[in-house]
């Protein structure tokens, strides 16, 4: 155990892996929950509000978050605690301030947001609801990052986990409520849910950090002149200005991708209601799943960047080709295991979990994004703790240029399998980038023998051991539970057979 307090990296990744396995397994739950009473075209109606509502988030607060992890994580590795509190709340208030205007004006702008821009207007109620959640998606997130900043991940997992538990109490409640007045449940209940876990994690973040403020020796120190937080807060926009920017446009691309899909989807020749199903099966049922397993690199990605930011401030340059080795080497592990799952499984987990043939299908082909969507998470994470934030910005950029080009000139021809193949594409493309960025900036060796040949034979020995258990066991357990034995026996057998070729090392 004492090995591990000595590695925040691993210790702060093994604490918010385990808090999003889960909050996402709750997800699973919740997503199952939502498509059996808001139906596949509510949870498409629910999913197209999410990209206005990253783009209020990247607006007010995002570059803000990635700016205080960053500043704060390089001041606490200079052993200056004082000039990181300054760091946290120039960024705590400029965000605040921010996401109360972003908050005035999209609920000002709710109805033309959504008729103009969605083209849906019964989106317009979800977004007046949503946002209310800005400002308190603020103060969560910032101060999260300062918590991020220092290694510490309990008060942000604690945070998360209460999230979802009133997200999904409050959805809930609600459904029982309109069950009981006879009132059919729309996808207002989900929007209100997610209000509802904004409010109790703003809240239970506020709580903590005022006790360590208030508990912390640094209270005692000397209060920094105004030239000097004015200085520390030029610092702090520096850094954020670029990231807010990078942010919004990349959201921008992202918010055209998602209103373009359903009139893509309309062009081909499915009615609204066919192309809203078919973009909430992809987006509601298909991609969490896929995602499901980038709890562990998105956990790896935020612990990443202050740790990449205070090696680098203490010329550390050995510690961070050695985290990048690790880094790409274990992402890669996880991304081939659970690419081989979701092509040999992906039809049985859509027709087992959602009751959905097609959630299946997009599982199935979106597979092969795996390894390479889980990796370029962790090497974003590099770059913008070593402060390429731009190179970021501009391998985003094309990738989901090249998704925009596949929704507005595929999709109309050959439907939704032009938008996945183009997402394949891309993915593609962005992996390279990054990977050649990287590896310009940190000069690390790759190992594909051991990273990619070795690790893919034993997942297709693994998978063929998971797929006999599930032939055996299917005459005897009902479909979920011959699905959940075999995925065990699949990676558990994946586990021992790298651990056994040395591949991976367990150490007490």
């Amino acid at each position: 155990m004492s090995s591990f307090k000595k590695h925040p990296l691993i210790t702060g990744t093994i604490i918010l892996t385990l808090t999003g396995m889960v909050t996402r397994v709750m997800g699973f739950f919740y997503r199952i929950f939502l498509s059996h009473t808001i139906g596949a075209e509510g949870l498409g109606i629910y999913q197209l509000i999410f990209p206005v509502y990253a783009l209020c988030f990247a607006l007010s607060t995002s570059g803000i978050q990635t700016g205080i992890s960053r500043c704060a994580a390089a001041s606490f590795a200079q052993k200056n605690p004082g000039r990181a509190r300054v760091y946290f709340s120039s960024g705590f208030f400029l965000s605040l301030f921010l996401s109360a205007g972003v908050s005035l004006f999209l609920h000002r702008y709710a109805d033309t947001i959504s008729s103009l821009l969605l083209e849906e207007p019964r989106c317009a109620p979800l977004l007046r609801l949503i946002s209310w959640s800005i400002p308190l998606g603020a103060i969560h997130s910032c101060i999260s990052a300062w918590y991020f900043a220092q290694k510490k991940t309990k008060i942000p997992s604690f945070s998360q986990l209460a999230e979802q538990l009133a997200r999904i109490s409050a959805s809930f409640i609600i459904y029982l409520i309109f069950t009981e007045k006879g009132i059919k449940p729309t996808p207002l209940l989900a929007a209100a849910g997610l209000l509802a876990g904004e409010l109790v994690s703003s809240l239970f973040s506020s709580l903590c950090i005022l006790f360590d403020f208030q508990s912390s020796p640094s209270k005692k120190e000397k209060t920094p002149s105004i030239s000097f937080r004015l200085g520390c807060t030029g610092k702090l926009l520096t850094l954020s200005l670029p990231l807010t920017a990078n942010r919004v446009l990349l959201t921008l691309l992202q918010s055209a991708e998602a209103v373009l899909i359903p009139a893509s989807l309309k062009a081909y020749g499915l009615s609204s209601s066919q192309a809203l199903s078919i973009y909430g099966i992809l987006t509601g049922m298909a991609l969490p799943f896929i995602l499901f397993p980038s709890a562990i690199t998105n956990s790896l990605s935020t612990m990443l960047l202050p740790v990449i930011a205070g090696e680098q401030a203490q010329g550390n340059r050995e510690k961070i080709i050695s985290s990048t080795e690790k880094t790409i080497k274990y992402c890669l592990l996880l991304g081939i295991f659970a690419g081989g799952v979701f092509f040999f499984f992906g039809d049985t987990l859509g027709v087992t979990v959602y009751k959905n043939e097609d959630a299946g299908t997009f599982m199935r082909i979106l597979s092969f994004l795996c390894p390479f969507l889980y990796l370029t998470g962790t090497m974003s994470s590099i770059l913008n703790g070593l402060g390429h934030t731009f190179l970021c910005f501009l391998q985003n950029a094309v990738g989901l240029s090249i998704r925009i080009l596949f929704v507005i000139f595929a999709v109309p021809q050959v439907g939704i399998q032009g938008y996945l193949w183009g997402l394949l594409i891309s993915q593609l493309i962005i992996t390279f980038l990054n990977y050649t960025f990287v590896h310009r900036k940190v000069a690390f060796t790759f190992y594909p023998t051991a990273w990619i040949l070795f690790p893919v034979i034993l997942l297709l020995i693994s998978c063929g051991l998971g797929l006999a258990a599930f032939s055996l066991c299917c005459p005897y357990f009902p479909p979920l539970i011959c699905l959940m034995i075999s995925l065990g026996i699949c990676g558990i057998s994946y586990v021992l057979f790298l651990v056994q070729t040395k591949q991976i090392h367990i150490s007490s």
